[in-house]
């Protein structure tokens, strides 16, 4: 698994020089949004989704217009 990884390159990451949070899938670019999204991570959660979005547009569902925004993730589909 660490050697598939060190094998990206530094164009699939988010963080390219610290090479965090790959985004070269559709998986891992929702996986990186769910783990930029914990609290232990303030202040990343902007720039990866910004990343992703460039990426992959409103293919991966947290970042689409219809269901969430850069802001608030965790509204998508809830009723207020």
């Amino acid at each position: 698994m660490a050697t598939a990884r060190s094998k990206l390159p530094s164009s699939a990451f988010v963080y390219p020089k610290s090479r965090k949070y790959p985004i070269n899938t559709i998986g891992r670019a929702r996986s990186a949004l769910s783990r930029a999204s914990s609290s232990r991570n303030s202040g990343s959660y902007r720039t990866v989704a910004k990343a992703v979005r460039a990426r992959y547009g409103n293919r991966v569902a947290t970042v689409g217009a219809k269901r969430g925004n850069l802001t608030t993730p965790g509204l998508r589909g809830r009723s207020r």
